[in-house]
């Protein structure tokens, strides 16, 4: 193996897929926005057929309602032709975002995103996962560490850790997805707030969340912050957030979302 081509070809990678996110963080991405939205039409539309489906009207007259505000405020650059959300039944606190514009919620969150305001700061954070293409980065980190492991393989175990680091799937992978999370979580508290959703509550949603208690990963093993740090980061923005909130509120914005 010419090792030398090897380590060139993967250096022009990083260089041709290097681009930005919404809030400045340089990415790697390889594969074409095109692409990543048919892979997240298609897995969407696998989902919905194995996974219940609410559509009772006030709910999702509800969720949508919070979803089309935030949009209106919301520059997309991945070629999104148009956003769908669908209300899955799924006792789960959970919600989550596919390329292409698609979004799911499960009925599970709305016991603990108790207000309008609470449920505009998960869906804004939906809404920045896409945006800011953090699926393509997901999918462009993978074939990265699947280039990584061919390395590890050719050069052997005790070789391979001086190129590329110990502990290659913490180091490389999970690091990322905290990463993920926390620019999700900046980039939903700009969109909620220009919406006309106050910001301070995306704070509460997650001090809710911390009250579900049970069984807690630690940090830095897991592929989420604590709720500890996201409310810390949250709470290091609100200032710039609140003056985005009254400058939205004085030009009208002030969604009408009823459950």
């Amino acid at each position: 193996m010419n090792y030398k081509s090897l380590f060139y070809s993967a250096t022009v990678v990083f260089v041709l897929g290097c681009q930005t996110s919404p809030t400045g963080r340089k990415q790697l991405l390889l594969v074409k926005d095109p692409d990543m939205n048919t892979m997240g039409v298609q897995a969407f539309e696998e989902m919905k057929k194995k996974t219940p489906i609410d559509t009772g009207e006030a709910v999702n007259r509800y969720v949508n309602c919070i979803v089309n505000a935030e949009l209106q405020v919301t520059e997309d650059e991945t070629g999104v032709e148009s956003w769908e959300v669908v209300v899955f039944r799924d006792s789960t606190p959970n919600a989550f975002a596919l390329p292409g514009g698609k979004i799911g919620v499960h009925t599970g969150i709305l016991p603990v995103a108790k207000t309008v305001d609470q449920l505009a700061a998960v869906l804004g954070h939906e809404i920045g996962h896409v945006i800011a293409r953090h699926g393509n980065e997901r999918v462009s980190q993978n074939q990265i560490a699947g280039g990584a492991q061919s390395i590890v393989k050719a050069l052997g175990k005790e070789q391979a850790a001086g190129v590329l680091g110990a502990g290659m799937q913490y180091g490389v992978l999970l690091p990322f997805s905290r990463t993920h999370e926390s620019e999700a979580d900046i980039v939903g508290l700009d969109i909620m707030s220009k919406a006309g959703f106050d910001p301070r509550e995306s704070v509460t949603l997650w001090k809710n969340m911390s009250a579900l208690g049970g069984s807690k990963t630690n940090e830095f093993l897991s592929t989420h912050p604590s709720d500890e740090t996201r409310i810390k980061q949250l709470n290091e923005k609100m200032s710039e957030s609140l003056q985005k909130y009254q400058i939205a509120k004085s030009n009208g914005k002030q969604p009408n979302c009823k459950l």
